[in-house]
Parts: structure tokens; C-alpha cells; sequence
């Protein structure tokens, strides 16, 4: 995607902040452009299709009043499954303020106290950087690994927020980790040339505004607005809250009536075919919004209050032909972090000599993530995404490469993207409703691991 300058930059200040090096060696070039969707929604048959989304809302909202009207005979105002999915809020919003305070102070601490170690004492930086690397990985382990996932699991959080404090989690720690491999080239560059006055530490407000800046790349300056467009904000804000109730008239009409109905039958083959199929239409819809909420409003609305002018959050995954092309294209911020701190560094570890080693890891540790999110998030163990990633993902980022091109490979890759949210949707739905009416006795770790939409419906039938 070709860079578009913001039109609220001056020819001098565009010229200025054109390009931001990376500290050392090569690595991301941040550029102030716009989202893709921004521009493309000033073409009127680009936005026509945003209104045809918007008129599929109001028939949700219809659907939803005229059925309830007609059951109760008045109309029934109530969101139990918002309130229920957002359910201990005020301790979720205690124990993010920790979290973040933590990442805040402790790894900014740590890596002040060892670039001074460094400068007092370069006879023995390498133990120095082995202890304070030690602590700073214990720091990960525990203090943003273990304790945000224990408050989580003990307090039993409902879906929605678990998703914000483990997702927070996990963007922290790639935060961090940013920071500390950004940063500590400079601090050991430093130390064997020694030709300044000390290591160039950043400040902490640096520091500050990355964790709130909508990257995982950490760099001492972005490329900034002049100004801040608070109805823009306003705009992406309420957006982010329109696809909140999209999502959960989607669940409400479309997911729990279904699933209510299929838990309670046989599990073969042939109701597990119509589960897939009748599951694709809201999978593809959820997959429609979590992009556009998240990486287009939600990302842009806190770009607009930072004044971060780079906003290449996405690109046009949409037009792919090919597998490696959709993942390269998805999620840019991702991406982004997955490539030069996970591939990169293996092949420069390597010497270049294990790409497809690097290339594997890469889509092990997204698929370990990913599937470690809804685990916790649901409460159960069904690596459903986890295979899909490192099964048909991998297949086709060999098959579909960068060299498919032409029409027919859009709608192939197109066809699998959308059987893959139908087999999510199906199969994740029903391990959930299966463990609402198969409840585990005696809850143990096995029983987490164990798989009860296979046999519920069994026991089920034969009580029936």
C-alpha cells in the first residue's frame, strides 16, 4: 500500500517526519499515512457497502423487538448476555491498573538500573546482563504470565472480560520485550566503544507513550499529528460500541437459538456438516466486526488521541490470492512483531541458515497464543484453532503462495477463510454448551483438557 501523507500535515512537517529509522540496523519504517478504510470509505460504493452492514443491524434490532413482542407481548429491553459477558468489571479494571503499572515501572526499572551496571562496571557487564536479563524474564513469567491468568482463573471471569485482561497481557509482554530488544543494542554498543558521556536511555515518557501507542514496536519517536480531531475520535469510539450490540445480535438470533437446539442431539457427522454450514454466516459476520471494531476503530481512536500518524494498522487482506499474503496482511501490528523479533532473530541467530525452522516458529508460537487466549477466556481445552493453524494454516502458506495470482485464488482463499470460522464457531459453541449441560463434578485439570461435546450428547439422549 503506497504511503498517504496526512492532509493535516504542513509540506515541512511532512517532509520531517517522511521517514523514522529504525536505532540500529534495519527493521520497520514508520510513516505518517492513513488507514486503509478511511480512504476507501470516501468512495461512495465503498461506503454503500458499510451502510448495507448498518441496514443488516436494524433488521437484527427489528428481528429481535418483533419476536419478543410476539413471545411476551411487549417488547423486552434487557441485554442479560452483555451484562453477563462483562460481568466483575470493577475488579477487571483493578487488575488491569496493576498490570499495567507493573509494566510501567518494572521493566523500565530494570533496564535503568543494568544500562548504569553497564557504565560503572565493564568488567563485568556480562554478569550483569545474564542477572538482570534473568529477573527481567521472571518479571515476564510471573508478574504479567502468571498472576493476571491466577486472578482470572480463581475469580471465574465471564468471557468478555477475561478477553480484556488476558489480551492485555499478552500485548504487555510484547510491549516489553520490545522495549528491552530495541533498547539494549544501544546500551551494549555503547559499552565496547565507550565514546560518550553514557548509554542514551530512554526517557520514561518515551516509554509511556509506547505502551499506549498502537504498535508493538518500540521506537523513541513516532511521526505525530499537529492536532487531535475529537469528533473523529468520537466517531470510532461509537463505532467500536455499534459493533459491541452487532455482536450480540448476532449471538442472540443467530449462535444461541442454534446451539441451545443442536447440544441436545446427536453429535455425527451429518449434524456436525449442517453445524459447520449453518455456523459460517455468523462466524464470517464476528470475523467482519473484530476486524473492523478492534484493528480499524478501536486502533484509530487511540492513534487520533496520540497524534500517531502512522496508521497502517491493516492492509488489503481482502484482495489476497494467497495464504502467506492474507497473514502478511491481517494484522500489520502482529505481523510486525512476529517478524523481526521472532523470524528475524532466529535467522540472524542461524545465520540465515533455517528460514523454514524460523517460518515454522513463527506459526507455532501465534497458534500457542491464540489458543492459550480462548482456553482461559472459555474455560476449557479444545485446540480447535491451535490445529487449524499449524495443520491447514501451514498447508496453505506453502500451496497458496505469493506466486497464486488471478481471481480463482481470492475466492479459494476466500472459501476456506470462511468453512475455518464455521468450523470454529460450531465446534467451540458446542464445547461450551456442553459443559453447561454436562457439568464436570469434580473439576481437575484433565477434566480441562477433555473434550465433553463428544459424549454429552450421549448421556443426554439416553436420559431422554
Amino acid at each position: 500500500m503506497p504511503a498517504v501523507f496526512s492532509p493535516l500535515l504542513s509540506d515541512k512537517e511532512r517532509n520531517k517526519l517522511r521517514h523514522f529509522q529504525p536505532p540500529h540496523g534495519l527493521g520497520k519504517q514508520f510513516v505518517s499515512r492513513r488507514s486503509l478504510l478511511d480512504e476507501l470509505f470516501e468512495v461512495n460504493h465503498i461506503r454503500t457497502i458499510y451502510h448495507m452492514f448498518i441496514a443488516l443491524l436494524i433488521l437484527f434490532i427489528l428481528s429481535t423487538f418483533v419476536v419478543d413482542f410476539i413471545d411476551e407481548g411487549r417488547l423486552v429491553l434487557d441485554f442479560d448476555l452483555l451484562v453477563y459477558a462483562f460481568g466483575q468489571f470493577p475488579l477487571v479494571v483493578c487488575t488491569w491498573i496493576c498490570m499495567f503499572l507493573s509494566a510501567l515501572l518494572v521493566p523500565y526499572t530494570l533496564f535503568h538500573l543494568w544500562s548504569q551496571n553497564q557504565c560503572a562496571s565493564s568488567g563485568h557487564s556480562t554478569t550483569y546482563r545474564l542477572l538482570f536479563g534473568s529477573v527481567f524474564l521472571l518479571y515476564q513469567a510471573l508478574g504479567l504470565g502468571y498472576l493476571p491468568t491466577y486472578v482470572v482463573v480463581t475469580n471465574n471471569f465471564p468471557p468478555a472480560s477475561c478477553f480484556i485482561i488476558i489480551l492485555e497481557q499478552v500485548r504487555l509482554m510484547m510491549k516489553t520485550h520490545s522495549f528491552v530488544r530495541e533498547n539494549a543494542p544501544r546500551v551494549i554498543t555503547w559499552s565496547k566503544d565507550n565514546t560518550s558521556p553514557g548509554p542514551v536511555v530512554p526517557q520514561v515518557s518515551q516509554y509511556l507513550y509506547f505502551l499506549f501507542a498502537p504498535t508493538l514496536i518500540y521506537r523513541d519517536k513516532y511521526p505525530r499529528n499537529p492536532v487531535i480531531r475529537w469528533g473523529y475520535v468520537a466517531t470510532k469510539l461509537l463505532q467500536v460500541l455499534g459493533c459491541l450490540f452487532y455482536a450480540y445480535y448476532i449471538f442472540v438470533r443467530l449462535c444461541i437459538p442454534q446451539f441451545r437446539s443442536i447440544s441436545l442431539q446427536q453429535f455425527d457427522l451429518r449434524g456436525m456438516v449442517l453445524c459447520v454450514f449453518n455456523s459460517i454466516l455468523p462466524g464470517v459476520l464476528i470475523l467482519f466486526l473484530g476486524f473492523f471494531a478492534f484493528l480499524h476503530c478501536w486502533l484509530n481512536a487511540f492513534a487520533e488521541m496520540l497524534r500517531f500518524a502512522d496508521r497502517m494498522f491493516y492492509k488489503d487482506w481482502w484482495n489476497s490470492t494467497s495464504f502467506a499474503n492474507y497473514y502478511r496482511t491481517w494484522n500489520v501490528v502482529v505481523h510486525d512483531w512476529l517478524y523481526y523479533y521472532v523470524y528475524r532473530d532466529i535467522l540472524f541467530m542461524s545465520r540465515k541458515r533455517f528460514r523454514t525452522a524460523a517460518m515454522l516458529l513463527v506459526f507455532t508460537v501465534s497458534a500457542v497464543v491464540h489458543e492459550y487466549i480462548l482456553a482461559i477466556c472459555f474455560g476449557f481445552f479444545y485446540p480447535v484453532l491451535f490445529c487449524l493453524f499449524m495443520c491447514f494454516g501451514m498447508m496453505f502458506n506453502f500451496i497458496l503462495h505469493d506466486q497464486r495470482k488471478g481471481p480463482i485464488w481470492n475466492i479459494i482463499m476466500w472459501t476456506a477463510l470462511f468453512l475455518g470460522q464455521g468450523v470454529i464457531i460450531c465446534l467451540y459453541s458446542k464445547e461450551w454448551y456442553a459443559r453447561l449441560y454436562c457439568p464436570v463434578k469434580e473439576p481437575s485439570f484433565f477434566e480441562f483438557l477433555k473434550p465433553l461435546s463428544w459424549s454429552c450428547q450421549r448421556n443426554l439422549s439416553l436420559e431422554v
